[in-house]
C-alpha cells in the first residue's frame, strides 16, 4: 500500500536510472553473483554496473546497441548475460529475491496455491502440445477434387 513512508522508501529519483540498484538492493544481490574465475586476468569491470546495465535492458526493453554510454560496453553486458543465463545465476537471483520478498510480507517462501483457468484444463484434456498441433492444422483436400477440371460438365 502506498503511504508517505513507503513512497519515500521506494523513491528512485536520486538514482541515475530508475532501474539502478540501491545500496540495500545491492546488499541482497551482490552475494548471489559468482566470484571471478581463478587464474587469468583480473576482472576489470564493476559487477554492480553490469547488473545495473542488465536491469536497464530488462526494464526498458531497449536493444543492446542502444545501451547508454555510462554502462559497460554492450559486448561485456551481453557476455555476462549469456554466461549467467547459461549457468542459472539469473534464475537463482530471481528465486532468492522472490523468496525474501514473500518472507518480508509474512508469507511462506514458496507459494502453496495454484490457479487453473478453463483454457488450461481444455488443453490438458487434449493431451497437451503434441495433439494441439493436429487440431490446428488445415484439413487436407482430397486428390479426387484436384483432378477434376472446370471444363468437364458435372453429372447430376
Amino acid at each position: 500500500m502506498w503511504t508517505a513512508e513507503t513512497r519515500d522508501r521506494y523513491n528512485r529519483d536520486q538514482l541515475r536510472y530508475p532501474s539502478d540498484l540501491t545500496d540495500e538492493e545491492w546488499s541482497l544481490v551482490g552475494p548471489l553473483i559468482p566470484p571471478a574465475k581463478r587464474g587469468g586476468r583480473r576482472r576489470s569491470v564493476d559487477i554492480r554496473e553490469v547488473v545495473n546495465g542488465l536491469l536497464y535492458i530488462l526494464s526498458t526493453g531497449c536493444a543492446w546497441r542502444y545501451i547508454p554510454k555510462d554502462f559497460p560496453p554492450k559486448s561485456t553486458l551481453f557476455e555476462y548475460f549469456d554466461l549467467w543465463t547459461y549457468h542459472g545465476v539469473i534464475d537463482r537471483i530471481h528465486h532468492a529475491l522472490y523468496m525474501q520478498c514473500r518472507e518480508r510480507l509474512g508469507r511462506e517462501a514458496s507459494p502453496t496455491a495454484c490457479i487453473i483457468d478453463s483454457q488450461s484444463v481444455k488443453s490438458a484434456e487434449k493431451g497437451g502440445r503434441i495433439l494441439i498441433r493436429k487440431d490446428m492444422m488445415r484439413a487436407r483436400r482430397s486428390l479426387a477434387k484436384r483432378d477434376t477440371s472446370w471444363s468437364t460438365p458435372k453429372a447430376f
